[in-house]
């Protein structure tokens, strides 16, 4: 918890033009575009209140029109929490980006990304515009940020937390959520977690599922890891999630499609792979092996195309490189199998394959068409 001097929880905290008090929780209307009709375009937030002093926490989701996992797990959190806020403020806003959602677009009506326009300038563009008045309307109110992202269109996901590891506080928060995987980085030029921190407030996102889509798994991993994040942070009764583990990764790399063709996947989202296991074979359109795609290195799989037909250069997979190696991972799992029950995680794996069909490359029928 940040030192209470240094803390913007304040006894009465002002978002857009409403006052909630300690202790309250209200629906809060943040003025941040206008209509083309001349009408104002409020952003809906949530602000839930402890009694007791503590830190403002930010959940946001669906900064990209199109990544509605946010939107789902945001809306959770307001609908069905299983916590109680008793210290500290939650200030939740399930859509950020409301032009791009109303379009089912991952971009601003001026085709810009809202996502590489913060904290954005009082005079520029619709995208900039909007970017600075949900930064200095809303976020700027936080001790913290929780950014909650999906994949872009035709990719998926697996679960991971991505943090600037260097800034202490993020770091914190990054290891309180509780994902199995956090990626380190200080974010793209214009993000709103690298503008967040720039401003003195720890901000980490999550990257999870898909777009287009609230999907039932990543919701609750997200609620989770919010839940998480708070009680570690002293705001609710609870005690913060300890993973099977946490790896940590300092480098990311795309696997790229050398043919083209159709996949036939042989791992899905979450998977550890050693360098040269197949990850996907491209095959022709009438099921015949064109040739296998494999792993430059040992990692972990932190998304995967969903659209099996690739041409050459076409992103396959996207691989996470483990400090300490995969061994370790490799390890917790196969503790894990011992154990009775399926937890979250492996539910996560398993709903998120679901989305290609995966073959092992060692069994029969492999020319056959999958």
């Amino acid at each position: 918890m940040p030192p209470a001097s240094t803390s913007k929880d304040l006894a009465d905290l002002v978002i857009g033009d409403t006052t909630v008090g300690r202790g309250e929780r209200r629906d809060v209307d943040v003025l941040v575009s206008e209509s083309a009709a001349g009408r104002p375009v409020d952003l809906p937030v949530h602000v839930w209140r402890g009694a007791e002093p503590g830190p403002v926490v930010a959940v946001t989701g669906t900064v990209h029109g199109d990544e509605i996992n946010g939107m789902g797990a945001v809306r959770r959190l307001i609908l069905e929490p299983d916590f109680e806020v008793l210290a500290g403020t939650l200030i939740l806003a399930p859509v950020v980006n409301l032009l791009g959602f109303e379009r089912a677009s991952r971009y601003m009506p001026d085709r810009r990304d809202l996502n590489r326009a913060f904290p954005g300038t009082p005079g520029g563009s619709l995208t900039s515009r909007y970017a600075h008045a949900v930064f200095h309307g809303l976020i700027s109110k936080a001790d913290y940020l929780i950014d909650l992202h999906s994949a872009a269109q035709k990719r998926t996901n697996f679960p991971n937390v991505r943090a600037r590891l260097s800034d202490p506080e993020t770091a914190r928060l990054a290891h309180l959520f509780g994902s199995e995987l956090i990626v380190n980085g200080k974010g793209p030029e214009g993000s709103l977690r690298r503008a967040a921190i720039e401003a003195g407030i720890a901000a980490i996102i999550l990257e999870a599922g898909e777009p287009w889509k609230v999907e039932p798994t990543v919701s609750e991993h997200a609620c989770r890891g919010v839940a998480s994040a708070l009680a570690g942070l002293g705001m609710t009764g609870g005690k913060p999630h300890t993973p099977l583990f946490q790896a940590r990764s300092t480098d990311t790399t795309w696997i790229r499609a050398p043919h083209g063709g159709v996949l036939r996947f042989h791992v899905g989202p979450g998977d550890d792979v050693e360098e040269g296991q197949p990850v996907a074979t491209v095959t022709t359109i009438l099921g015949r092996d064109i040739g296998p795609i494999e792993a430059p290195h040992d990692g972990v799989i932190l998304g995967m195309s969903t659209l099996p037909t690739v041409v050459p250069g076409d992103p396959v997979a996207h691989l996470a490189l483990i400090e300490g190696g995969i061994e370790p991972i490799r390890a917790a799992r196969h503790k894990a199998e011992r154990r009775t029950g399926v937890s979250l995680d492996e539910r996560l794996r398993d709903d998120l394959a679901t989305n290609m069909v995966l073959v092992d490359p060692e069994a029969e029928g492999e020319g056959a068409s999958a």
